[in-house]
């Protein structure tokens, strides 16, 4: 069974008869990026954000849209907003932190006080040298 980002890729490729290579061109990435995503059943890890772009530009689809169904393709759900989403021009939130919150809640409890650890040495570096 074809996984949340793979059913998009085929059912838009089938719905406008376009090529991997057409998807590749209009979004500005590899021609083997986009058969590596609409092949691969489960992904070991997030796109980069960039591939992410360039997919959804490809393929004529919100970013959301995609960045949600490759997130649930590597095992990470991403949670809606329980409210009307905010227009792009006020994002609440950072593709990236959305990803890391729900790859935290999947730890276990040590690993994540490992986690929070790690951060708080983080933060306290970044602060000390302001």
């Amino acid at each position: 069974m074809a996984n949340a980002l793979q059913q998009i890729i085929r059912d838009r490729l089938d719905s406008e008869r376009w090529s991997y290579g057409d998807v590749a061109r209009r979004g500005g990435i590899p021609r083997s990026t986009v058969h590596h995503l609409a092949t691969t059943d489960h992904m070991a890890r997030m796109p980069q954000p960039a591939t992410l772009e360039g997919l959804a530009q490809g393929l004529g689809l919100p970013l959301d849209t995609i960045r949600r169904a490759a997130a649930e393709a590597c095992g990470i759900h991403l949670y809606a907003p329980a409210a009307e989403p905010a227009p792009a021009s006020e994002s609440s939130g950072d593709p990236e932190v959305d990803v890391l919150i729900a790859s935290v809640q999947r730890l276990s409890a040590e690993d994540r006080r490992h986690v929070a650890a790690l951060v708080e040495s983080l933060l306290g570096r970044s602060s000390g040298a302001s």
